[in-house]
């Protein structure tokens, strides 16, 4: 956990997440069922055992928007739908929703004291508790059906002590935490497929060049061939293609075919996760009539904060106010493949206005800045290196230089609102402004927005 994930508008809130946060601190990230674990699950009454019917999803980049988008057309169908998604970006009840809205304080607060109370001590982790704060609150709260999102990997996920989902979706596998998944990326998707459970169907979401070329896909079949898991994988099983400069889609599920409005979300690579969301949409059309009529609508209403979200509107009146003919963006893209994704996403910007884009980065400590900011480099009009207010673990904008290219023009300011101040001030020409490069850095302005930067969570 870092510094950014410690405040709440509750001061008495904040006090007991800080003692979650507290837990366990020498083992800052601990995979696997741990016997703490167990037995608070336990002390809960084994919570994953009650649950609403269930999907779950996993991947390096996308499962995110997945869940939002799947939430977004179950609840367009009027289905009520619980999901657990990490990390928040503002408030930490954002990762908890039930029945559709975010944990409220109050039930928060009593959640917090019940597990603290239950594990009476025991030396569980940050997120082995969080995981069975929410599986809790999810087997009280009627709904219809539960998102699941893993925390990190897979097989030795907090999440995957679930038993027997509807549906597993493993989305792209990347270069991430590769300290804890393994080095190699068959090694990570071993990880990934680890979700994978007997004869439960698994959605294969769309996979880069690279790692189809490194073998993942068959690191899948032999998982999915030892679980009797039935494969829908991008491409084959299905297919989604963007259509008039991404103006609309066209998904294909078997002999099934679909032209759709792209997902509200902007960026070229959400119309393939709209895909891997799709095709577990189809699976689940008998248990949940109606869902695909209302795919159209749930795509055009989903809302996934710090997904190339446009704060132009927003900013207004605020310190990241742009001025007119300007428009400004925010992503939470840390990793190679989500600077590739911006990248694509700005190729894409180019050919519809010719805009200039000019991006301003932040990262933690522990990210790769040259396998994040390679792929966007050609596609920059200026560079701004800032950091993270508050955040000790946030690498300073002179160590972030030390992985750029020499000669590459490059500003570097303390703020990202002076920065957006100055990209503003410095061309005459209206452009296009990102702000991306960590999820921290995402929440930090997010609070500065009005309802901090709050249309849906």
């Amino acid at each position: 956990m870092y510094a950014s994930d410690l405040t709440h508008d509750s001061a008495a809130l904040e006090s007991k997440l800080r003692h979650l946060y507290s837990l366990n601190r020498e083992k800052q990230i601990d995979l696997g069922f741990r016997p703490p674990y167990l037995a608070l699950l336990e002390a809960f009454g084994n919570p994953h055992r009650k649950l609403p019917p269930l999907i779950h999803i996993a991947g390096t980049n996308g499962k995110g928007s997945i869940t939002a988008m799947i939430r977004a057309v179950l609840e367009a169908a009027g289905y009520k739908v619980h999901a657990y998604t990490s990390p928040h970006l503002v408030a930490f009840n954002e990762r908890i929703v039930l029945a559709g809205e975010p944990i409220t304080d109050g039930p928060l607060e009593t959640l917090i004291d019940e597990a603290l109370a239950l594990n009476a001590g025991q030396d569980v982790t940050f997120f082995e508790v969080t995981t069975a704060m929410a599986l809790a609150a999810f087997s009280r709260v009627t709904a219809d059906i539960c998102l699941l999102e893993t925390g990190l990997g897979g097989r030795l996920d907090c999440t995957n002590i679930v038993e027997q989902p509807l549906v597993t979706i493993i989305n792209a596998i990347g270069y991430d935490h590769m300290e804890y998944l393994g080095e190699t990326l068959p090694l990570i998707a071993a990880e990934k497929a680890g979700i994978m459970k007997q004869n439960v169907p698994c959605v294969i979401g769309t996979q880069t060049p690279e790692a189809l070329a490194a073998g993942v896909m068959a690191v899948f079949e032999t998982r999915a061939a030892e679980t009797g898991s039935v494969l829908y994988r991008s491409g084959q099983e299905w297919s989604v293609r963007a259509e008039d400069k991404a103006a609309r889609m066209n998904f294909t599920f078997g002999t099934d075919r679909l032209t759709l409005p792209p997902p509200a979300l902007t960026g070229v690579h959400q119309i393939e996760n709209a895909g891997a969301a799709l095709a577990a949409l189809c699976l689940l059309e008998k248990q949940f009539p109606g869902v695909m009529d209302a795919a159209a609508q749930g795509l055009k209403q989903v809302t996934w904060r710090a997904r190339l979200q446009d704060l132009t509107t927003l900013a207004q009146g605020t310190a990241f106010e742009v001025p007119p003919g300007w428009t400004l963006y925010l992503d939470g893209g840390h990793n190679a493949d989500a600077g590739a994704a911006l990248a694509a996403q700005a190729k894409l910007w180019a050919l519809q206005d010719g805009k200039p884009l000019h991006l301003v980065t932040a990262m933690m400590n522990h990210k790769d800045p040259r396998g994040f900011l390679g792929p966007l480099l050609p596609r920059l009009e200026s560079l701004t290196l800032t950091t993270i207010p508050g955040e000790p673990n946030a690498m300073s904008a002179q160590a972030l230089k030390a992985f750029l290219p020499a000669g590459f023009p490059i500003r570097d300011t303390e703020s990202a609102q002076n920065a957006v101040r100055a990209i503003a001030a410095s061309d005459a020409t209206p452009g296009r402004i990102l702000i991306a490069g960590s999820l921290y850095l995402a929440g930090d302005i997010l609070k500065h927005l009005p309802g901090r930067g709050h249309n849906k969570v």
